[in-house]
């Protein structure tokens, strides 16, 4: 036996986080964990001894094979930061008391930059306080803005799902003979890597989006109508894609324009991001006389599983179970990175980094693979895009309905 093993999911959800949870608890238990805890909610969660024993209760393979197809976070997610070690050692305190309660010899949390921020941190207690637990970080993230790994897992899936809506609403906007614009609203706050994927609509049988702004270039708002405005002496249906974080030269954000901007801010500092694609619609509509509509793609593009990556559902399985061999082989304070060996064919392995180079350190899409004119992305993104979105795992439909395992099964089973 191998000790007792915890994971939980933090941060926002993604369409294969829980594939990642499910290489966990599988290759825990194929080598020998004597249980498999899963936090509800994160860290947060943990404090409040909330978990389960995950060994207890997904026993069969259609569990697994319905989990890994199941979108969201299984056992739910938080947004909480842990003080600095040298502001408040009680917290750390309390964890390590509850980890050792449990008999936790591994620790894996799964999720995004500032998950990493949290395995850094109990790495860093860790060995102050001599304890023998080993914590890893399993990289997920649908904004792919982690260092050092080639991509994240979610990324894939979600860029798989832009690129499929943005060619539905091109050949939508083409319907009517008229001037109109619709603005893409994805996610984005710092990089644009979602909605440089929007791009992935030019092909064969569509032209792609007009234009692709990215947080990576600074936005001018009376550029971007004279541009709307050229576009409609050779065109009347514009399809414009927009990341929700684009920023004035100032570094205001665009949505901090409209007079119903949102102030909420989460416990990283975030300001909420909403409202950027309707502000830039409402302008056109009242200074350029067109039909406008803004289309959030918001939190469908985290959870569109019925459209999942292949790639992407096992790249995140792998993930998962390569952080167990690496803890179960001594390593600890790691995350798992993703590393491109050939475009074509396709192929990438999995290796470990230390957590203390990437946690609180953003990938932003290189300048390069922007266009000069910075309304759209270079053939470089699109190549390094397309490996990420091949090939689709099908849902197991129910009466017509893509089914799912959720924490509600899992407790009824108990």
């Amino acid at each position: 036996m191998r000790g007792n093993v915890i994971v939980g999911q933090s941060g926002g959800p993604t369409a294969v986080i829980n594939s990642s949870l499910v290489g966990v608890f599988k290759t825990a238990v194929d080598r020998g964990a004597d249980k498999v805890y899963g936090m509800l909610n994160g860290i947060q969660g943990l404090l409040e001894e909330r978990y389960v024993d995950l060994s207890e209760h997904i026993c069969s393979e259609l569990d697994i094979e319905l989990l890994k197809r199941t979108p969201s976070a299984f056992l739910g997610s938080c947004r909480f930061k842990l003080p600095e070690i040298k502001d408040d050692t009680k917290i750390y305190d309390r964890i390590f008391e509850i980890l050792d309660g449990l008999h936790i010899e591994y620790f894996f949390y799964i999720g995004g930059n500032d998950s990493m921020d949290t395995i850094k941190k109990l790495t860093d207690y860790s060995l102050l306080n001599g304890s023998h637990i080993k914590f890893m970080g399993v990289p997920k993230t649908i904004d792919n803005d982690l260092d050092v790994t080639d991509h994240t897992p979610g990324y894939g899936s979600a860029a798989k799902y832009i690129g499929s809506i943005t060619k539905e609403v091109i050949r939508d906007g083409l319907v009517y003979d008229r001037q109109s614009v619709s603005i893409l609203e994805i996610m984005g706050r710092n990089a644009g890597w979602l909605t440089g994927a929007a791009a992935l609509a030019k092909c064969e049988d569509c032209e792609g989006p007009d234009m692709i702004f990215l947080p990576e270039i600074p936005f001018d708002v009376e550029s971007f109508l004279k541009k709307i405005s050229e576009l409609h002496k050779t065109k009347k249906s514009i399809v414009v894609a927009v990341s929700e974080g684009i920023r004035l030269a100032d570094g205001r954000y665009v949505n901090e324009l409209a007079s119903d901007g949102p102030d909420f801010v989460d416990a990283f500092g975030h300001k909420e991001l909403t409202g950027t694609a309707r502000y830039l619609a409402g302008r056109i509509s009242s200074e350029l006389g067109s039909k406008a509509r803004a289309i959030e793609f918001s939190t469908l593009q985290r959870c569109a599983s019925h459209i999942v990556s292949r790639v992407d559902i096992t790249e995140a399985f792998q993930v998962g179970g390569a952080a167990v061999k690496a803890a179960f082989e001594g390593e600890t304070g790691k995350m798992i990175i993703l590393k491109r060996i050939s475009d074509d064919p396709y192929i990438c392995v999995t290796d470990t980094y230390d957590v203390h180079k990437i946690a609180n350190v953003e990938k932003k899409v290189p300048r390069e693979w922007i266009t000069p004119s910075g309304d759209n992305v270079m053939p470089r993104f699109i190549n390094y895009i397309k490996p990420l979105i091949q090939a689709e795992l099908t849902p197991i439909m129910v009466d017509g309905l893509p089914r799912h395992l959720t924490l509600n099964d899992l407790l009824k089973k108990a």
